[in-house]
């Protein structure tokens, strides 16, 4: 073991990092077909039964073990629900019933009074035939800088970064630009590094550029500001109270600049979260519990810094177990937080704990016992002509994933545990609320969780055994899996999708592009870039998957936006609760099926959390054809700042199901 794992186990207090061989071999999955007599993607395959599960034998590890941690109540057996049927024992597919939950417009049946334009003849129904699984494309093979933070930006470009202290990358810094190493604590003035630990990765172009970040960003956080500026902060070692941004440009001299400001206290491993005054909070850290503000206030008398019990009450002494909490802002200005297997609303204006929520049961869902979070969609069908209902509208949380308390332990001996097959859905807005567990039909520790424009929920990346850190999980999941938030028979919510062919385990990275596609990329188990003789090699790829909807047999039910009346200029700039006309063409309308306009707005990944995520369903007041192909949708921009926060958003206009391509808007 080299000095640099020494020292991270003498600062983070996680424990000890095993190297291990395990004998479990990648598993063999039953080709999957789902299929639908309607011309549809809501079809849903009726579960496969997919054991892939063998034994592992500990492998002995080099190091001295820790101690056991003390047994707590979250140490038992997960319940589960009834096994779905097995492959040979599959029913029959069923046709999907119509969402119960989408309420989007349908175009009206024409009266002598109106002139819509010609409304196309029924289609005959479509022959039956498969909903494709998706589809993998390799962007990048080798980009040279491992993405373990991404954030997408309104100019279609990505930027991703990795620590700076895990050696030389594979990627040179141009114009022999170089920074002094900072290999954790030991700082060489004479010891410089020419190589990047940044890049900006064009979508447009699949190109990417090499960016010079200036101090340590391992395992750090961010939001894209109310002008879509990137704010990111703090990191390891003398990186852990700095404050950077990322000015998004369309030239080639946009790179990273630190601000004089810097947080009150080191922040690693901690989360942040938009605001609706457009301040961004950062919460947590590895031995901070407490919470602050960027921009700090001219004069705080609580200086900026606000102590916050609930983490340390949340923390393990032996598995930390509380490490980048899960933020979600909720419609009435509140804060949801979880750490570990709880979770409180916090009032940050009057920095009060407004509310308690009952234990996640099972698993532990925060790193290292890693599981991810989604504030699930946010329909504002209705708000316009009811505005009580706008702070009470109802919201959702749901969190998947993880590991039983201990796991992190016993992986570090070689010991890797099955993971968590749960996720809980919570509805925080109610009077009780209680946890609503459901099974995942894969085991996944470190996953994450993407909202797509369907208002569906994408699981990645991850393993089905350990915890994070390094070298501690083992038999990576390669499948993607659908989560179908609205289907009504829980049986049915999930969907197993085509495979990646690459492992994505320990800070591996995840978002939504424009387009609809998933980028992906990251995977660094191994502590230092190792390209061979190890099982799991660092990995410095992109590959982007394509969901269902983008399968080219969709596309004469897709829409695409060619403009937004009442959002003047290239930008879009939209107001709150104002009128839209969106305008989008469609070369075949299905009959008697609905369409919705979502607005999502863009994540900072990282650790298997997409913070910021936040995914709208627009109240509509009705959709027209105003000439052969060429519709039109009337709907209203978010009513309030606490509903969804200023800055930019993705617009997409679904059909039957079929997301268009997405156009920025600008929310101010």
């Amino acid at each position: 073991m080299d000095s640099r794992y020494l020292s991270f186990i003498s600062i983070i207090v996680l424990s000890m990092f095993s190297f291990f061989t395990s004998s479990t071999s990648e598993a063999e999955f039953l080709p999957f077909t789902i299929s639908s007599n309607k011309f549809v993607h809501r079809a849903w395959l009726d579960g496969d039964n997919v054991n892939t599960e063998t034994t592992s034998s500990p492998a002995k590890s080099p190091l001295p073990s820790p101690k056991p941690a003390p047994k707590r109540d979250d140490d038992i057996p997960e319940s589960s629900p009834s096994p779905s049927p097995s492959p040979v024992d599959r029913p029959t597919p069923r046709a999907p019933a119509p969402s119960p939950v989408s309420r989007g417009a349908q175009i009206p049946k024409p009266s002598p009074s109106q002139d819509y334009g010609p409304v196309p003849a029924p289609a005959p129904a479509p022959a039956k035939r498969p909903i494709p699984g998706g589809e993998w494309q390799v962007l990048q093979n080798f980009v040279g800088v491992s993405a373990m933070h991404m954030q997408l930006f309104h100019n279609n470009k990505v930027v991703i970064f990795d620590s700076t202290n895990f050696g030389p990358s594979n990627l040179s810094l141009p114009k022999h630009r170089c920074l002094e190493k900072d290999y954790l604590n030991q700082k060489k003035p004479a010891n410089i590094d020419c190589t990047a630990h940044s890049f900006l990765y064009d979508i447009a172009t699949n190109t990417y550029r090499p960016l010079l970040v200036h101090s340590n960003v391992w395992a750090s956080s961010g939001a894209n500001d109310d002008d879509g500026i990137l704010v990111q902060s703090g990191g390891y070692n003398h990186g852990s109270k700095k404050i950077r941004i990322f000015r998004p440009t369309n030239g080639e001299t946009c790179d990273w600049l630190e601000v004089n400001q810097m947080l009150r206290q080191g922040r690693y491993y901690a989360t942040t979260q938009s605001l609706p005054d457009g301040r961004i909070i950062v919460v947590g850290g590895h031995a901070a519990f407490s919470y602050e503000f960027f921009p700090k206030a001219a004069v705080s008398p609580g200086g900026d810094l606000y102590s916050l019990p609930f983490l340390k009450s949340t923390f393990d002494h032996i598995e930390v177990s509380n490490l980048y909490p899960f933020l979600h802002l909720l419609p009435d200005g509140n804060l949801f937080i979880f750490a570990n297997r709880h979770s409180i609303l916090l009032n940050y204006m009057k920095h009060e704990v407004v509310r308690k929520f009952p234990p996640i049961p099972g698993a532990r869902r925060s790193t290292p016992l890693t599981g991810s979070s989604v504030l699930l969609p946010l329909n504002l069908t209705g708000v316009r002509d009811n505005p009580i209902s706008i702070e009470s509208l109802d919201a959702e949380v749901m969190i998947c994933g993880g590991a039983k308390g201990g796991a992190y332990v016993k992986a570090s001996k070689g010991e890797h545990v099955l993971a968590s097959t749960t996720c809980g859905r919570l509805k925080v807005t109610e009077k009780e609320p209680k946890w609503v567990m459901e099974k995942m039909p894969l085991r996944r520790v470190m996953p994450d969780m993407l909202l797509l424009p369907t208002s569906d929920v994408i699981i990645v990346n991850g393993a089905k055994r350990g915890s994070a850190m390094w070298e501690m999980a083992d038999d990576p999941v390669l499948h993607p899996v659908l989560y179908v938030a609205c289907e009504p028979d829980p049986s049915r919510r999930f969907i197993v999708m085509n495979p990646s062919s690459t492992p994505r385990l320990f800070q591996s990275s995840a978002i939504l592009m424009p387009d609809g596609r998933i980028l992906v990329g990251g995977s660094n188990p191994t502590g230092s870039y190792k390209f061979q003789g190890v099982k799991y090699p660092t990995d410095t790829s992109l590959e982007a998957f394509s969901p269902h909807y983008l399968d080219p047999q969709f596309d004469d039910v897709r829409p695409s936006i060619p403009s937004i009346e009442g959002a003047p200029g290239n930008v879009n700039v939209i107001s709150y609760g104002q009128q839209l006309s969106v305008k989008f063409d469609l070369k075949h309308l299905n009959p008697g099926r609905g369409f919705d306009v979502t607005l999502i707005a863009p994540s900072f990944t990282t650790h298997s959390f997409a913070m910021n995520q936040r995914l709208l369903v627009l109240d509509c007041a009705g959709v027209e054809e105003i000439s052969n192909g060429v519709y039109n949708m009337t709907v209203y921009a978010p009513p309030t700042k606490n509903i969804a926060p200023p800055g930019y958003y993705m617009m997409f206009v679904v059909h039957d199901g079929i997301p268009s391509p997405g156009a920025w808007v600008k929310l101010e």
